[in-house]
């Protein structure tokens, strides 16, 4: 399916979408605590519905309502063999050291650009932990066989973070004594105090040691027979509109919480940093267009926002700069390429020096056609950047925004966006 969207002005509020990564990780929490866990606000994006699968094909019983899902689990109770990750990078690393605390074996399989993505450090740790791993040539398809032992080890946190989540989780609720996850050189630090806040809300409260070694103590857990969690409206999704707003009108987005520990809160950041026009009030952020500053940041602990950033520095006066381009390679699409790409098609000058992306503003966008790479990040950023543009901008495969965003139609129509979709 191709977007279509037309240049001009754009006002309008929107609600953000629920976090599909305080879903998933909550989807993971619900599974091993023994008890009942009401998810307030779900998500419903594809990354979303393939953590609920993953739980079900795990043994926790799921009950879908208008405005909340119900998870009844008695723990880790594999009922298939087998599990389906979707495309989500996040649910395989989160769920592997789960399903490996089984002494069933269990094979971790995937679609799309899934199949691409590394999944190397599973092969160092999960053996170190007495797991068997079977088939494994550092991406999924692959088998494992537990049941994991929760030992005291050092990984390497350069990567990812989503590796020491998926061991967070799994530790959390298996260890007997007291043990320790050691750390080199982490990561994306915001997401990992995602994952300690939604373990504490089970029960389950992780002593982080400057983010250098993670103490895991049994006597310190404590279990309630339900949890009550509402899932944060989505920083990350969101900053594509607050973008929009900056570059091309004005638009309001209702439902985040500004005191979050999403990473992708550091667009407020980036915002300011520019000179844009933002206003927080009555839990709304409004950002209007005005003229832009030029930035220059660090997006290593938040590269999902670094397509809405580019987009941003593209409209910036001067040269603006953005390190962390080491982060991108390994997304849905090699996100370093695809931005340039962007860029590219959009007749905006770059550069590219070691880690950083070097963006002249100051000029036009031009209409154009630009591959998504079936990268639904890809495809927003793409499509804010057409308000921008001297004409029309087609942007191919626009339906991978239901990755994460399933509704990011219905807000292009709530903020008066000129558009059209047509099949391939």
């Amino acid at each position: 399916m191709q977007l279509v969207v037309n240049p001009g002005e754009i006002k309008g509020t929107i609600k953000a979408v629920p976090s599909k990564s305080m879903m998933q990780r909550v989807c993971a929490a619900a599974l091993l605590h023994k008890g009942t866990t009401v998810i307030h606000n779900p998500g419903v994006s594809e990354d979303d519905k393939a953590a609920l699968g993953i739980i079900q094909q795990l043994g926790a019983r799921v009950i879908e309502q208008e405005a909340s899902i119900i998870v009844h689990s008695g723990g880790l109770s594999p009922v298939t063999d087998n599990i389906f990750c979707g495309e989500s990078g996040l649910s395989t690393r989160l769920f592997t050291p789960i399903a490996a605390l089984s002494e069933q074996p269990i094979r971790i399989d995937g679609k799309g650009s899934l199949l691409q993505r590394p999944m190397n450090e599973l092969g160092h740790i999960l053996p170190e932990l007495g797991v068997h791993v079977r088939g494994f040539i550092g991406k999924v398809p692959f088998e494992v066989q537990g049941p994991l032992q929760a030992r005291s080890i050092k990984i390497d946190g350069y990567v990812s973070s989503q590796y020491l989540s998926g061991l967070l989780f799994a530790y959390c609720f298996s260890a007997k004594e007291d043990v320790v996850i050691t750390v080199d050189e982490l990561r994306s630090k915001p997401y990992v105090d995602m994952t300690l806040q939604v373990l504490e809300r089970f029960g389950r409260p992780v002593i982080n040691q400057d983010y250098k070694e993670f103490y895991i103590r049994p006597a310190s857990f404590f279990d309630e027979a339900q949890v009550d969690i509402t899932i944060e409206g989505d920083w990350s999704s969101a900053a594509i509109f607050l973008v929009a707003g900056a570059i091309a009108g004005e638009v309001t987005v209702a439902g985040l919480n500004v005191t979050s520990v999403q990473a992708d809160k550091f667009i407020l950041r980036l915002l300011e940093d520019a000179g844009a026009d933002v206003c927080i009030e009555d839990g709304k952020i409004r950002c209007r267009r005005s003229i832009l500053k030029p930035i220059e940041t660090d997006l290593r602990d938040c590269p999902d926002i670094f397509p809405a950033a580019a987009i941003l520095a593209s409209c910036c006066e001067e040269e603006s700069y953005l390190s962390g381009l080491h982060r991108l390679w390994h997304k849905e699409s090699n996100r370093a390429e695809s931005i340039a790409e962007m860029l590219l098609q959009f007749d905006v000058f770059f550069s590219i020096e070691d880690d950083m992306l070097c963006i002249a503003g100051e000029k036009p966008l031009w209409g154009c056609y630009i591959d998504s790479y079936n990268d639904h990040r890809i495809v927003m950023a793409a499509a804010i950047g057409a308000l921008r543009a001297d004409s029309r901008v087609m942007i191919d495969n626009a339906e991978a925004v239901n990755k994460s965003y399933p509704g990011f139609f219905d807000a292009l129509d709530a903020l008066g966006v000129e558009y059209y979709l047509k099949n391939d």
